[in-house]
């Protein structure tokens, strides 16, 4: 179980967020909301131990994610980039990733159907648009044996196809006892029985709400 504990953060003393709770149990989702500026990416790289909170723990198993053995182990966690290497093809980007997850490589074919990337197989990544680069790095959410995955804006520049697929791969790690944090403007693609939604709102600046 992951579990956050009153979490604040200030960024050039303005205040994203403050006195942030919640606990995220295996089957379940957490979709985190709020306005362009809220705190979301902040808030997502603190739950992955990317960086700090002014105030406030993060837990894994009831102990703080700093002192835990396990858990960046258990935690998969994919950002704003595609992290993808340009000069290889999906192909060889997936062979990499398999070798990182120790998984079997003979799945890669069935991968990049999944993914929306049959027929780009062999292609250099930086010929692909942003969208199948961007299904390169969502390979890893059908690799990572990890029970944690926090995905920030996962569905970006992806096609209605892929959406649904990756719509299907969320509710099948959820079903396996799996945990989702995810920021997204699309939430349909989470399943609403397993879903909570964590809005995080900061104080609007002076001259806006004065107006």
């Amino acid at each position: 179980m992951l579990s956050a504990r009153r979490l604040s953060l200030a960024r050039q003393s303005r205040q994203l967020f403050s006195d942030v709770s919640f606990s995220l149990e295996p089957g379940r989702a957490l979709l985190l909301q709020g306005r362009n500026g809220a705190g979301k990416t902040s808030m997502l790289r603190i739950l992955a131990g990317l960086s700090q909170a002014d105030d406030g723990q993060v837990l894994w198993q009831d102990s703080p994610i700093q002192q835990s053995e396990n858990f960046h182990a258990s935690l998969l966690y994919l950002g704003h980039q595609p992290a993808v290497n340009v000069e290889l093809s999906p192909t060889e980007n997936l062979r990499y990733l398999c070798a990182l997850h120790d998984d079997n490589a003979e799945s890669i074919a069935n991968i990049l159907v999944a993914v929306g990337l049959a027929g780009y197989e062999d292609v250099p990544a930086g010929q692909l648009s942003a969208g199948q680069q961007r299904r390169i790095a969502l390979s890893r959410l059908w690799l990572s044996k990890a029970p944690l995955w926090i995905l920030d804006e996962p569905l970006t520049a992806l096609d209605v196809k892929a959406v649904a697929g990756l719509e299907k791969r969320f509710k099948q790690h959820l079903d396996a006892g799996g945990m989702l944090i995810v920021t997204t403007h699309q939430p349909a693609v989470l399943p609403e029985h397993a879903t909570t939604r964590l809005e995080l709102s900061c104080p609007e600046p002076e001259s806006e709400a004065s107006a």
